[in-house]
């Protein structure tokens, strides 16, 4: 879908912001790009649509040059959200998110319909929303707005710059959630840019680390946590606490997991440590960086096996029930 070839962006002054970078993003991927700051990411995402021309190297998207498009055809083919959300204040909800389908002269008809949709999409109620100002909407309301006007359109790739930094944690956790759901309904080719390790572990098929211009690491979040490439990336997500979200406090024990049907019920016998029902899960966890599954032991006697698989389940019915995405 997308393809960086030897991509490189050097200013006038000689910083080199991106080096030689080489990557390919699949149809349909939601691909997290996270570093430390100065590190390219963001111009990374905006050289795919030509907001910053690339130096040296080539990007493809489905096979043909970027450069071989013309700059609306291109950027009609692709949605942009920014953190600054950058919305229309004269205009209504429904203008704002019409823009792109009118510039392409759309049937009115048919952009009332879109815009019904996409309201819809992001548990907006149209007849409620379409009408007003967005200086009417709170914070996490017009971020949604931003992100279907980018969508109203229907491009293939959707590019997301630090979309939620700006919000409080509340609104910024609903819409990580709300992100992921409308994924799997849209399935678009998502780029997003974030400083923030757990949103990247949250949201992302794979990520990009990078430093200095550079890919240091890309691969799944499972793989990242589990074989960091070199000190750097493990540090780098040390850093962000990546192992001490509210799902793996004190409040939460292994025999949590063990009621919620996450575990396979039969004894061990190849020798390996058991770790009692009332530890906490930060700990099982721990464990299972390491380990692909863990006995577990109450009363001294083993009553199960926890494994990797257990516990991503277990992880992913939190989240859904209370909204724990951080």
């Amino acid at each position: 879908m997308i393809k960086f070839d030897n991509v490189s962006k050097i200013y006038p002054s000689g910083n080199i912001a991106v080096n030689s970078l080489s990557l390919e993003i699949e149809k349909g991927e939601f691909f997290v790009i996270i570093g430390p700051s100065g590190c390219g990411k963001t111009t990374t995402l905006k050289m795919i649509n030509r907001l910053i021309n690339l130096s040296d190297g080539t990007i493809y998207i489905n096979e043909k040059k970027i450069s071989e498009y013309n700059i609306p055809e291109l950027r009609w083919g692709i949605g942009y959200v920014l953190q600054q959300i950058a919305l229309f204040p004269h205009m209504t909800i429904e203008e704002n998110i019409a823009i792109v389908p009118e510039l392409k002269e759309w049937d009115k008809r048919k952009i009332k319909d879109r815009v019904t949709e996409l309201l819809k999409s992001v548990g907006l109620e149209p007849d409620k929303y379409r009408h007003r100002k967005p200086n009417e909407l709170s914070g996490g309301e017009q971020q949604r707005i931003g992100v279907i006007r980018a969508l109203a359109a229907d491009p293939g790739i959707l590019l997301m710059d630090e979309p939620f930094s700006a919000l409080d944690p509340i609104s910024r956790k609903k819409l990580q959630q709300d992100i992921v759901k409308l994924q799997k309904k849209i399935k678009k080719t998502i780029v997003f840019v974030t400083h923030d390790m757990q949103e990247a572990l949250a949201l992302g098929d794979r990520i990009c680390v990078m430093k200095d211009g550079k890919i240091v690491q890309c691969d799944t979040p499972k793989n990242i946590l589990k074989y960091p490439k070199n000190n750097f990336v493990k540090n780098f997500f040390e850093s962000g606490n990546v192992y001490k979200t509210s799902i793996f406090n004190e409040a939460y024990q292994v025999r949590d997991i063990l009621d919620a049907g996450f575990c396979d019920l039969y004894k061990t016998d190849d020798g390996t440590l058991s770790i009692n029902d009332t530890e906490s899960i930060e700990n099982l966890l721990k464990r299972l960086v390491n380990e692909k599954s863990v006995p577990v032991n109450h009363l001294d006697k083993s009553i199960g096996t926890i494994t990797n698989e257990n516990m991503i389940k277990f992880i992913s019915r939190r989240l859904e029930k209370c909204g724990e995405l951080s």
